[in-house]
């Protein structure tokens, strides 16, 4: 058995061939992903105009308030109407592709004698506004918040 294994590896070294070579590990190339565009920074002045805004649950299954939100080309006139209440004015700053709102306080829509302050931030896209609100209720007790979808379309 031994002389048949000699004889094998003397013809393979007379051959001359040699097993081909493992080509050294290399990582793979991986393109860069491309910079993103940042989104265009939220315009006042083209968020100017009457929107019918909508206060949702989270999970945005449920209507709890529905108004009117009034947008001016600059930060001073903003204003929310609900239903049987005066019209509240916002106050509104722009950061990047967002508006923030704020309001209040007043009596609450949704809790009877309650006063809340509203703190919400938007973004635009096309007819529409979306975004989160924070609803705080002083409360005897500590304070109470609750989160609201908010969905703002424009009206023609």
């Amino acid at each position: 058995m031994r002389s048949t294994w000699a004889v094998l590896l003397v013809g393979v070294v007379a051959c001359g061939k040699q097993a081909p070579e493992k080509a050294p590990d290399a990582a793979p190339v991986v393109a860069a992903p491309e910079a993103m565009a940042p989104p265009p920074a939220f315009s006042l002045a083209a968020a100017a105009g009457n929107w019918t805004y909508v206060a949702k649950s989270p999970t945005g299954d449920t209507v709890l308030v529905t108004g009117e939100l009034r947008a001016t080309a600059d930060a001073a006139g903003w204003t929310l109407v609900l239903p049987k209440r005066p019209v509240m004015p916002l106050r509104v700053t722009v950061s990047g592709d967002s508006v923030m709102t704020s309001s209040g306080p007043y009596e609450s829509v949704l809790r009877k004698g309650t006063q809340v302050t509203t703190d919400g931030v938007l973004r635009m896209s096309g007819a529409k506004m979306t975004g989160m609100s924070m609803a705080h209720y002083r409360t005897k007790g500590a304070d109470s918040v609750r989160s609201l979808m908010i969905e703002a379309t424009r009206k023609p």
